[in-house]
């Protein structure tokens, strides 16, 4: 009868899986239901259990179905309820030993671009009473994730391991059921570090495993730190910045998070703008695609904004975003802003020609290039070094005030008048080098 075959080939399927999962050979079988019977290799038991299952289809397909249909409920029953099992559980070790092949699988190379998705570490701070401050932060990535991919929710607890292990689980626990409500998939990760910066630095360089890692941290934007005293708040935040950029991550900082809107909110109109970096690649275009696949934001329209330079073929630049957009197969509006090359960026400007002066003060010492990286690289070092010194200084800084024979990086307007006097008043090479674009 299709019942016995049915309890046939779920014997056949149970001796076959833990072999395969080198947990339990069949022959350990005979000391836990006192069986004397040597049970055969896994592949004869696929074997069995295949030739059960033709038969219950060959003999009729619908009592099979039905068969299948309610040996199949009874699992998620008793998978339901929960129920002590001493041998363990089957369908648990092989969804075990897939996920470890599949991490084996993707340790091999970096993920194409076709298949490239931002994996998110989402820093998360907790107040006081151990309570997610920002839980507006995790609907925005559930929104984003819409697009599936890897979330990891990250916060830190100032202090020592050992006195605040109960208070890491609280606020895991915490974090978990703040991502239950906002809906998002992923896993949580709590550490206890001595400084906030430390814990933060433990989180961007540990967290996921083999090649499911993340590459974009998410960090909400400091608020208050113009009024606060205590400069911990934004040397924070610019700490994370340089261990992100150090990383090579992608860095998203949502600015007035508490306003973005809940999962149960649904726009029927309006735009989600980009204004478009080139250098940035296509990441800015990205984030708006993935948030349009949400039904939040599913019925708003993508328009993408692009500056362009007076003297450049706007018409032309329009249609070349134009067709990207379409070889992507994005929907957006495209919009070419033309602007003057003052009203770009006058810091942009003058990093160039610092750039260039650099350059050619470099090919003057006539260096290998080796050598001129070399040297370029020291400058930097120095220039982290001296940086970092005065970012970690946790000492009470004294008030300079500010000498007025000190370079400031600040382009003013009468820096740029006087520097235009002097590019007219320039020799005619050097007048070539001012002149360079951005």
């Amino acid at each position: 009868p299709r019942p016995f075959r049915q309890s046939y080939s779920s014997e056949h399927l149970v001796v076959a899986i833990p072999s395969v999962l080198l947990v339990m050979r069949p022959s350990r079988y005979k000391e836990y239901y006192s069986i004397s019977v040597c049970f055969p290799h896994r592949a004869l038991s696929f074997l069995g259990m295949s030739m059960c299952l033709a038969l219950m289809f060959i003999s009729s397909w619908y009592y099979a179905i039905v068969a299948m249909c309610i040996a199949g409920m009874i699992y998620k029953y008793i998978e339901y309820q929960g129920a002590e099992k001493e041998w363990g559980d089957g369908i648990r070790g092989l969804s075990l030993s897939a996920a470890r092949y599949s991490l084996l699988r993707l340790e091999h190379g970096p993920p194409h671009t076709k298949n490239w998705r931002p994996q998110v570490l989402v820093l998360l701070k907790l107040d006081e009473d151990l309570h997610v401050k920002y839980p507006r932060l995790l609907t925005f990535v559930s929104q984003l994730k819409a697009g599936k991919g890897l979330t990891i929710v990250g916060s830190v607890i100032q202090g020592q391991f050992l006195d605040s292990y109960g208070e890491t689980q609280a606020s895991e626990q915490a974090v978990k059921n703040m991502m239950e409500i906002e809906r998002v998939k992923g896993f949580c990760q709590v550490v206890v570090a001595s400084k906030v910066r430390e814990g933060i630095a433990h989180l961007i360089q540990s967290c996921g495993l083999g090649g499911m890692k993340h590459n974009t941290v998410v960090m909400g934007w400091p608020y208050g730190w113009r009024q606060s005293e205590d400069p911990r708040a934004w040397k924070t935040f610019i700490h994370t910045v340089r261990c992100t950029t150090a990383a090579h991550l992608a860095l998203m900082v949502p600015k007035n998070v508490s306003f973005y809107p809940s999962n149960h909110e649904r726009f029927t109109e309006g735009t989600i703008d980009v204004w478009w970096i080139v250098h940035d690649g296509g990441m800015l275009m990205l984030l708006p695609f993935l948030l349009k696949q949400h039904k939040v934001w599913r019925k708003c329209k993508m328009r993408i904004f692009t500056v362009a330079q007076m003297d450049d073929n706007s018409i032309q630049m329009k249609k070349d975003l134009a067709t990207f957009l379409y070889q992507l197969r994005i929907e957006a509006e495209v919009e070419v802003v033309e602007m003057h090359d003052s009203d770009i960026s006058a810091y942009t400007y003058e990093r160039t020609l610092m750039m260039e002066q650099r350059s050619q003060m470099l090919r003057q010492m006539r260096l290998s290039s080796a050598e001129r990286e070399r040297e370029a690289q020291l400058v930097k070092d120095r220039h982290s070094l001296i940086r970092m010194g005065s970012l970690y200084s946790d000492e009470e800084e004294e008030v300079v005030e500010p000498v007025a024979d000190k370079i400031q990086m600040t382009w003013t307007k009468e820096k740029y008048e006087a520097e235009r006097r002097n590019r007219n008043n320039a020799p005619e090479n050097f007048r070539e080098l001012m002149s360079l674009k951005p």
